[in-house]
Order: structure tokens, then C-alpha cells, then sequence
């Protein structure tokens, strides 16, 4: 019986400790290709590279695994992978990270980490970005890795819906064990931005960007809580971002007649 195929790609860049816990659990599972960013590549959202040259080197940094490193985004990688790298051959999953730090709430539309899962979606992929939220390069993710395992196997053997990439977060090592697994909804939060004005030694203008994350979501249902509380989160996301909740309402209650 051949092994199910699992590409892995991340934003954190293919030195990072996560990518590497995520290729070990990985391989328990299936054969392993890997084509990730050559550095960070943290908080690019869905951006592909269209202006510049993007290159593909192979990288023997894994053992026994065949990897790429790509000096693009995400998507770019999974994009590469589908094209280039796999040719003829299609994953039967696709997963990303294990990030360093959450992809909670809206952190989903800003992570680079669940572009390469969306983009497999995109492609009718089976998909899952998972994150630690623990954003120290060191992270230890000891803890995650049987969820990990079990998360894949799962998608692996049962599927996913088409079109859907799962959003896994994972709470930061702690002295309690994790409490378990909720299937939540993306909380109703966002970041406050604030940016601090300075002047470089030419007498430059140029800012940094800054601010605190803000939850005004009470529910017992979505991801925040779920990880305040030591739960693993996953959320199903789409990439179809039509409010089609607003469509009737547009329809019945504009004038749109020129």
C-alpha cells in the first residue's frame, strides 16, 4: 500500500524549530516533501511574487526527506510545489507551520501560515495550518506533537470539505496538561495598531508599528477562548469571502438603476 504523499511548507522559513517538529510527526504519517520559505515570512497574508524572480533550491536539511527552500511567500511555495516540484503528483495533505506565535481570530487573514494551507485549498487540497502560541524561536513543542499526529491522521482517513483548510491553534506549554480539542469559530477580535513616528540618523521620517490586541468576543465558542483556556482550537475556514448574508439585503434595498 503506498503512503499517503504530505507537503509541508510553512512562514517561519525552513530553518525554523516548528517546521521541523511538523516534518517529524509528519513522516510518522506518510512521505514527506517539503518546500518552504528561505527565511521569515511572517505576516504576508495571501501575497504571491509577480514583480520579482523567484527561486527554488534544493535543501538537505531534513534527513531522508526531499526538500526545497523558496525565496517567496507561502502561497509562492505551494504554488511551486503543485507546479514544479510535484509535477504529475497530488498531495493527499497539505500542512503548514508549526508556526511560532497564534493565528487566532483575525490573525488568520495577516498569516503567512495559513496561506500556504488556503492556497492548497484553493487548489482542492486537503489542508491544515497549525500554530503554538508561543512566538519564542525556541518554543517547545513537545506538548502538540500526539494532536498534531492525531489532527492529520484524521483529515488523512475521514477528509475535510472541499474548499475548507483547517485552522489549528495549540495553547503554549504549561504545567497542566492540554485539556482537550473544541471545534470553534473565529473570534470577533482585532488588532488596535499604533504607530510610534521616528526619525533615523539622516533625520528620516519612518514608523514602527505597535498596539494590543483587543477581544470583545464573550462567547464560549470561538478560538480565543478556547486557547485562554488550554483548549486546542480548530477552526474551519473557506476562502470564499462573500457575505452572502448581505446579498438579499443589497439587492432588495439599493438602488442600483442608472
Amino acid at each position: 500500500m503506498n503512503k499517503p504523499l504530505i507537503l509541508v511548507s510553512n512562514d517561519d522559513g525552513i530553518t525554523s524549530k516548528g517546521i521541523r517538529t511538523l516534518v517529524e510527526v509528519m513522516k510518522e504519517l506518510g512521505e514527506v516533501i517539503v518546500v518552504a520559505p528561505d527565511g521569515p515570512q511572517s505576516g504576508m497574508g495571501h501575497a504571491i511574487t509577480i514583480g520579482n524572480t523567484l527561486r527554488l533550491e534544493e535543501n538537505n536539511i531534513f534527513d531522508d526527506v526531499v526538500a526545497y527552500q523558496c525565496s517567496g511567500t507561502p502561497a509562492d511555495c505551494v504554488k511551486l510545489a503543485k507546479h514544479f516540484v510535484l509535477k504529475d503528483r497530488k498531495p493527499d495533505l497539505v500542512v503548514s507551520g508549526i508556526n511560532h506565535g497564534s493565528n487566532t481570530s483575525i490573525s488568520v487573514l495577516y498569516s503567512g501560515t495559513m496561506s500556504a494551507a488556503i492556497e492548497a485549498a484553493i487548489e482542492g487540497m486537503p489542508s491544515i495550518g497549525f500554530s503554538l502560541c508561543d512566538f519564542s524561536a525556541d518554543a517547545d513543542f513537545s506538548h502538540v506533537k500526539q494532536y498534531v499526529k492525531n489532527i492529520a491522521k484524521n483529515v488523512l482517513e475521514k477528509g475535510v470539505s472541499k474548499g475548507v483548510a483547517l485552522n489549528v491553534n495549540f495553547p503554549p506549554k504549561q504545567n497542566e496538561n492540554i485539556k482537550g480539542v473544541k471545534i470553534c469559530r473565529q473570534a470577533r477580535a482585532k488588532w488596535q495598531e499604533q504607530f510610534d513616528q521616528r526619525y533615523d540618523p539622516n533625520g528620516r521620517r519612518y514608523f514602527w508599528m505597535a498596539g494590543n490586541f483587543v477581544n470583545h468576543d464573550k462567547g464560549e465558542d470561538n478560538d480565543e477562548w478556547a486557547i485562554a483556556n488550554n483548549y486546542v482550537s480548530i477552526v474551519p475556514c473557506l476562502f470564499d469571502l462573500t457575505a452572502h448574508h448581505a446579498i438579499s439585503t443589497l439587492s432588495d434595498d439599493w438602488d442600483l438603476n442608472i
